[in-house]
C-alpha cells in the first residue's frame, strides 16, 4: 500500500515529519476530524435525554457510532460499552466481575493490566515468556488451576509487537473455568478482530489508537456476562428507577455508562472505525508488516543495534543502541524531525524481564512508509557519530 497520498488526510503530519510513535496515539484523518466538528457544532445537543428533534437525532447518531465500534470487532451493539478508555475497560471488569479469584496475566502486559487487578484485591500470577518474547501459552497451560477465575493477556504487545494466539488463550482459560480478557489496544488498529473468532470473554480496546479521539474506548463482552456485572460507577444514565430506599439499574451497556456519555468522542470514534474498515485492517497489517521486515532488517546490519521481540512483530519494533540511552536517542532524532517512543513504555516488568531500562520504539500506522524508515536510520547513524 502506498502511504503517501494517506499522508494529505493527516494534518499533524504536514511539514514532513516522520511519525513513528503510532502505538502511542494515532495521527487523526480529516475524516474523523470533519466528523467530530460538525457533532460538537452544527450537530450538537444531549443524547438520551430530550424529546427535541436535534437531541434525538444525536442520540441516534450516537449509538450508530456504538454499532459502528461494535461491528469493527464482530460484535453487537448491546454487548459494547463506551469507556473512557482501554484503562477504564480492565478497571470496570476488575471491579465488577462478580467470581473474583486469581487472574493469571503475563510479563509483557501495560501497567493497565496489571494495576487494575491489584487495586480491585485479586490474586495476581505472571505468566513467562518464550525466547522471542510472546507469552508462553505452554506455561499458562501448566499454570492454570480451578481457583484462576480470569485469564487478562495483550492481544498485541504494545512493546514487542508479539501477537497472542488469542484461540488457544481462551480454550485454555475455559478449560479451568476461567474467562479471558483481551487488552486490544495495539491489535484493532492492526489486525482483523473478531471476538467470536477469537474465543475471548472481554475486548478492551480505545478510540486514539485506532486514528479516533482521545478520552473514549470500549469494553466489549458477551451479553449473559455484563448482565451479571453490578455496576461499578453510579449516576446518571446507568438507572432503571431511583429511590432514596432502593435504585434499579438499566440493562448492559447503559449500565456502565453513568453520567452524560463522551457525545462527541464517540462520534468521532465511529468515524475512524469507518475508516479503518474502508480501507480494509487486513491491508493495513500487511503494509505495516511490511515496514517492520525492512526496518528489522536494517537494523539487524548494525552490530551496535540490540533488537527486541519476535520477527513477525505487528507494527512495532523495539530496540536499544549500544552506549546510547533511548530518552538521548529520541531527543536526537527530534532535531531531524522524527518522533519515536523511548523509556519504558508503562511496562516496567518487561523491562526488568529484558535487563533494560529503556527501549526506542518506532511504531508504524497506515500513513507511515518508506521515507519514515530512512529518516530515523539517517538519525541513528548521526547519533552514533555524536557519541563515537
Amino acid at each position: 500500500m502506498n502511504a503517501v497520498p494517506l499522508r494529505a488526510e493527516f494534518p499533524g503530519l504536514a511539514g514532513g515529519w516522520h511519525y513513528l510513535d503510532t502505538a502511542a496515539t494515532a495521527q487523526k484523518p480529516r475524516a474523523v476530524l470533519d466528523a467530530t466538528l460538525k457533532a460538537m457544532g452544527a450537530d450538537y445537543a444531549t443524547v438520551h435525554r430530550g424529546v427535541y428533534a436535534r437531541s434525538a437525532e444525536m442520540t441516534l447518531a450516537f449509538e450508530a457510532a456504538r454499532g459502528k465500534v461494535a461491528a469493527l470487532i464482530g460484535g453487537r451493539n448491546d454487548e459494547l460499552v463506551f469507556t473512557r478508555g482501554a484503562t477504564e475497560a480492565i478497571n470496570l471488569v476488575a471491579y465488577s466481575y462478580p467470581n473474583k479469584g486469581r487472574v493469571l496475566l503475563s510479563v509483557l502486559e501495560h501497567h493497565s493490566n496489571i494495576v487494575p487487578w491489584q487495586l480491585a484485591g485479586w490474586q495476581v500470577d505472571v505468566c513467562p515468556l518464550t525466547a522471542d518474547g510472546r507469552i508462553d501459552l505452554d506455561a499458562a497451560e501448566a499454570m492454570l488451576t480451578p481457583e484462576h477465575t480470569m485469564v487478562a493477556f495483550a492481544h498485541v504487545s504494545n512493546v514487542l509487537g508479539s501477537v497472542l494466539d488469542a484461540p488457544r488463550a481462551a480454550e485454555l482459560a475455559h478449560r479451568v473455568g476461567a474467562k479471558l480478557l483481551l487488552d486490544g489496544c495495539q491489535a484493532v488498529p492492526r489486525l482483523p478482530v473478531d471476538v467470536a473468532a477469537l474465543g475471548c470473554d472481554f475486548y478492551a480496546f480505545s478510540s486514539h489508537k485506532l486514528y479516533g479521539p482521545t478520552g473514549i474506548g470500549a469494553l466489549w463482552g458477551w451479553g449473559e456476562l455484563l448482565e451479571a456485572m453490578p455496576p461499578w460507577q453510579g449516576g446518571g444514565a446507568m438507572i432503571d428507577r431511583v429511590t432514596f430506599e432502593r435504585t434499579t439499574y438499566a440493562a448492559p451497556p447503559q449500565r456502565f455508562e453513568a453520567g452524560t456519555p463522551a457525545i462527541v468522542e464517540a462520534i468521532g470514534f465511529g468515524a475512524a472505525a469507518d475508516w479503518v474498515a474502508a480501507h480494509g485492517l487486513a491491508a493495513i497489517h500487511a503494509h505495516e508488516a511490511a515496514l517492520v521486515a525492512q526496518l528489522r532488517s536494517e537494523l539487524r546490519r548494525r552490530n551496535d543495534i540490540t533488537l527486541f521481540g519476535p520477527e513477525e512483530s505487528a507494527g512495532i519494533v523495539s530496540f536499544a543502541m549500544e552506549g546510547v540511552h533511548p530518552h538521548d536517542l529520541g531527543t536526537i532524532l527530534d532535531e531531524a524531525g522524527v518522533a519515536i517512543r523511548a523509556g519504558h513504555h508503562c511496562a516496567q516488568p518487561l523491562m526488568d524481564h529484558l535487563g533494560v531500562p529503556a527501549t526506542a520504539r518506532a511504531s508504524f500506522g497506515l500513513y507511515s512508509d518508506e521515507s519514515d524508515i530512512a529518516a530515523l536510520l539517517a538519525g541513528i547513524e548521526r547519533t552514533r557519530r555524536i557519541f563515537g
